[in-house]
């Protein structure tokens, strides 16, 4: 038989390797001055830069699409090479998404916490930065395939299924939410609006968690579980059905971040059901991955690779119950708005993708570097105390999450709210947060012994760069070839193979999406609701910049306590004009879609103060302070620009507006400055109507004030 000769191209991979570590120490050092700035609000040291609302997204992205991202084409780089029995396609492809990958990350670091946001969760980067994505996945999906097609091993192993599904799912999931308007180079309005937004944004957060974060790391665990352990896969056929049943469900599940909002009730139902099977394969994954490790139960005492790659097997298992169980709307009840979505969420980074990860590199680099690991016993130390990290990082936030749920839903014997003041909640957890940040510090030392370690590897060692190998050139089979398994066709071809997952993902999402923009009645008009004033659509602006709805929610729910704290429930007519939409899915703070009304009215010259220090008049507040809003104008040549996007948009401002947009402007600032001048000068404040508080103070007054003068006039 001819064999042909050929070599691995190793120096992507440890390109790859390198970027991971690198920007998982990134992303989790700014992970863990979000969680201190919730027990000293100081620490965003008075600049607009590092307060939480920029750096929060700055956190997530890093870790998800720097540490995570480069870890997916690590590892992918490596196994796939090994799986097809061929080099990559095209070092320059590689070299490509290797280069385009980075620039897009510090493309981040710049933007996000400079202000330029699209304010969608996991989706923050403006258009240009989405571009740029989109180009640099064709890259690396481009690679992907031609290696595939010139592949020596006709069975596609089934971490290429995974790998085949990532690639086709993501580029779907982004170029469908990044649908946006650009009004500068750097700024942009979606293309949809309110509860249409909401659904789309949720489809694609919901399931970056599924296709970016889930299932190239469950290809990965299909590898380098076995590899590790030497031991084959428990099950091939369990392994079909979690493949093929995973994908088809999770892509319908996004809506369960949804339930008791504005979004029709049809839709919550349906991402609640299949939330719910989403059980059955995931935890058929969770169990393939287990049980490989039968028989070799004394290896993974020994061995520190294999005891971070089971705590990741099991925190997926724990994830992918808990997500179900959340969706759930008796409990989503509880959960929803609370810090226990952030424990759920990072049980899951932190365990799944984090340890993973760790498992995954401790195998590569001595491999790479043909050495044996520096020190296991730093390995089992960073593994011991990354799992207590986690311990200390989510069990107090399940613990406050409870209390927070608990403490908004109170009510005293003679039927008032017992804690009517939302800051009583967030004072009453602050200790929950303190043993977060010390888990969080915990995780992060462990990290850092990961780093030493791996470093004195590679110096121990020499890099392979290429390494050789050989393999026979893949052939044509003989006519009447019967395959032993039904499944065996679609295995040995990538397109079929590629074409049905794309079918499969599309179901979901064409029966979820288009009788939301196409049917009237799902979001029925309220005659009341009118477009936002020129001053209050920059106001809004302003405050999607400084990321506020990182902290505040703008939905309030049909719950007692809810329409008690804030007033009438959310309705999905209130939204029509809001591009993006900005309900939220954190409430560190209180709910905001009724701030202007009367029940909850507060001075213009309060706003003022509050954003320039909280505490002045919220003592025990932990929201950073604002100073530059006082000493920042705003920028009046964009209004026409932005009026005239919004009319693309089919916001409907009459033709001519744009162009005297700017006059109502300077009425309702002027307005808006002399009702606050008195009380601001008797303090020592001097204020000006171009400034971005004035902006942003008109944007508050305005949220709920159409709903409430509708009421009036309906009851008139």
């Amino acid at each position: 038989m001819q064999v042909e000769k050929f070599k691995y191209d190793n120096k992507i991979v440890k390109l790859f390797s390198y970027a991971t570590i690198f920007w998982g120490v990134i992303g989790m050092l700014v992970g863990l001055l979000v969680a201190f700035q919730f027990i000293f609000p100081a620490l965003s040291f008075n600049l607009e830069y590092t307060t939480f609302g920029r750096i929060r997204p700055l956190h997530t992205n890093a870790v998800i699409f720097a540490f995570v991202g480069n870890g997916i084409f690590a590892g992918v780089y490596y196994s796939l090479q090994r799986l097809l029995k061929a080099r990559m396609y095209s070092d320059l492809l590689s070299k490509i998404n290797f280069w385009g990958w980075q620039l897009i990350i510090v493309s981040a670091v710049i933007t996000l916490p400079l202000g330029y946001t699209t304010s969608k969760e996991y989706a923050e980067l403006e258009w240009p930065i989405d571009i740029a994505i989109a180009l640099i996945w064709v890259v690396f999906g481009w690679n992907m395939f031609a290696t595939i097609i010139k592949r020596r091993e006709r069975h596609l192993y089934v971490a290429i299924w995974f790998y085949i599904a990532t690639f086709v799912t993501v580029a779907v999931l982004h170029i469908v939410n990044s649908f946006e308007l650009p009004v500068t180079f750097m700024k942009s309005y979606s293309w949809y609006a309110g509860v249409q937004d909401a659904l789309v944004q949720w489809w694609y957060g919901h399931n970056a968690v599924a296709f970016f974060l889930t299932t190239p790391y469950l290809g990965l665990m299909y590898y380098f579980v076995p590899k590790a352990a030497n031991r084959p896969v428990f099950s091939y056929r369990l392994s079909i059905i979690h493949f093929w049943a995973l994908i088809f469900l999770y892509i319908w599940a996004g809506p369960h971040h949804l339930l008791y909002t504005a979004l029709p009730d049809w839709a919550q139902s349906l991402g609640t059901v299949f939330s719910v099977m989403l059980i059955a394969p995931s935890w058929g994954g969770m169990i393939n991955g287990l049980l490989t490790l039968r028989g070799a139960w004394d290896k993974v005492r020994d061995n520190p690779v294999l005891k971070f790659m089971v705590v990741a097997i099991t925190a997926y298992g724990m994830s992918t119950f808990e997500g179900p169980m959340l969706s759930l709307k008796n409990v989503n009840a509880i959960a929803h708005f609370t810090d226990w979505i952030i424990a759920h969420v990072h049980v899951g980074a932190l365990g799944w993708n984090g340890f993973l990860t760790f498992g995954m590199l401790y195998f590569l680099f001595p491999k790479l570097f043909r050495t044996k690991l520096w020190s296991e016993k730093l390995a089992n130390f960073h593994f011991w105390i990354g799992t207590l990290g986690i311990l200390f990082y989510a069990i107090p936030l399940y613990w406050a999450g409870f209390t927070q749920s608990q403490m908004w839903n109170d009510f005293t014997n003679e039927g008032f709210l017992k804690y009517p003041n939302f800051l009583e909640t967030v004072t009453n957890i602050i200790p929950m947060y303190a043993y977060r940040a010390i888990g969080g510090t915990f995780y992060f030392i462990g990290v850092i012994a990961m780093v030493v370690n791996l470093v004195q590897t590679a110096r121990s060692g020499e890099f392979q760069d290429e390494e050789e190998a050989e393999a026979a050139p893949l052939k044509k089979l003989a006519a009447g070839y019967k395959d032993e398994h039904w499944h065996r066709w679609i295995e040995r071809k990538p397109t079929p193979l590629l074409i049905g997952s794309l079918v499969v993902i599309l179901i979901g999402g064409v029966i979820e999406m288009v009788p939301t923009f196409l049917v009237k009645s799902n979001v029925p008009t309220i005659a009341s609701v009118k477009p936002y004033t020129p001053l209050e659509l920059i106001g809004r602006d302003i405050y999607i910049s400084e990321g506020c709805n990182n902290c505040h929610s703008q939905m309030v729910r049909p719950f007692r306590s809810e329409t008690e704290r804030y007033g009438e429930y959310s309705k999905a007519g209130e939204f029509v004009y809001d591009h993006p939409f900005l309900w939220g899915s954190k409430r560190t703070g209180p709910d905001l879609a009724r701030e202007g009304t009367a029940k909850l009215r507060k001075p213009n010259s309060w706003h003022f103060k509050h954003m320039y220090d909280p505490r002045s008049v919220s003592p025990g507040s932990i929201m950073p302070r604002y100073p530059w809003l006082l000493e920042k104008s705003y920028d009046t040549t964009l209004t026409a620009a932005k009026i005239r996007a919004m009319i693309t948009l089919g916001v409907p401002y009459e033709e001519d507006y744009p162009e005297r947009a700017n006059q109502d402007l300077e009425v309702q600032a002027n307005e808006i400055v002399e009702d606050m001048r008195s009380t601001l000068e008797e303090e020592g404040f001097e204020v000006a109507p171009d400034r971005e508080i004035v902006a942003l103070i008109a944007y508050l007054q305005r949220l709920g004030v159409d709903i409430e003068k509708g009421n009036k006039t309906a009851e008139k």
